[in-house]
């Protein structure tokens, strides 16, 4: 099963958790993000992977216009059906693939990605796509977690993802987004890292992760070296998971550069 039908499987079966996820409801970057927004003369937004649409209901008074995309029809009726709850009556639901927009170039002055590159399997081609529907001095912000720069710690987290989400692709470093973001022309204007401290209940909860997977996952991480359990500050109690700490990052660019972009 290619890695598209497992993102369709996983996140069909469980939509809903991801409406009601508070990890994904709530977190600093929302509040960025629209204090980034506010004041600027904002026409038509595209929120790429929308998910349960958190993007969309914060930002969706902000703009006249708002299209939410995302690969899995039964997210999408999810998030229509949270979003137009909440009174937004701007917003459409289209049914698309990150890395081949079915959208006109220059349809959008902004796109939006929140917490969902790690599991698209050409990230360069989401960015090339990302990059041809915005207009001249268009802004990209993007948000996802992020993988450490040291190999070791790299293959921790990403063997740890994939252990417990199979749609997960991979988490990527800080220095491969910049480097892909400024390679495709875009000029970055903000750069921004944060901590996230992954409750492992709630972890494992969001996607329903069976008894046994979870006991295999908890085994997993107790078995790790006591520099991997340090670096990601996993907590354990009685040989069972409380939470670790990985890492976010939040970018913003523009599709020119732009002295004033973020005044």
């Amino acid at each position: 099963m290619d890695n598209k039908k497992k993102v369709v499987k996983q996140f069909g079966s469980n939509a809903g958790n991801y409406v009601t996820s508070q990890m994904h409801a709530r977190g600093k970057d929302l509040d960025m993000i629209k204090e980034i927004l506010k004041g600027r003369n904002n026409k038509d937004l595209l929120d790429i992977a929308t998910g349960g649409g958190h993007v969309v209901n914060a930002l969706a008074p902000l703009f006249e216009t708002v299209t939410a995309l995302d690969l899995t029809p039964e997210m999408l009726a999810k998030a229509k059906e949270f979003i137009e709850s909440n009174g937004h009556g701007n917003v459409s639901f289209v049914q698309g693939d990150a890395e081949n927009l079915p959208f006109r170039d220059k349809s959008y002055d902004v796109v939006t990605c929140r917490v969902a590159p790690h599991h698209f399997p050409n990230v360069k081609r989401f960015i090339s796509e990302g990059f041809r529907v915005l207009t001249d001095e268009g802004m990209f912000i993007l948000v996802d977690n992020v993988a450490p720069e040291l190999s070791v710690y790299d293959q921790f987290y990403n063997e740890l993802e994939k252990k417990r989400d199979p749609s997960h692709y991979r988490a990527y470093k800080k220095s491969e987004w910049i480097s892909w973001i400024e390679e495709k022309g875009f000029s970055i204007q903000m750069f921004v890292t944060f901590t996230k401290r992954f409750v492992f209940d709630d972890w494992c909860q969001t996607i329903n992760l069976s008894i046994e997977d979870k006991v295999e996952l908890n085994n997993y991480m107790i078995a790790s070296s006591r520099e991997v359990i340090d670096f990601f500050s996993i907590e354990i109690v009685n040989n069972q998971i409380q939470s670790f700490q990985g890492e976010a990052v939040m970018l913003v660019a523009s599709k020119y550069n732009n002295a004033n972009f973020l005044v």
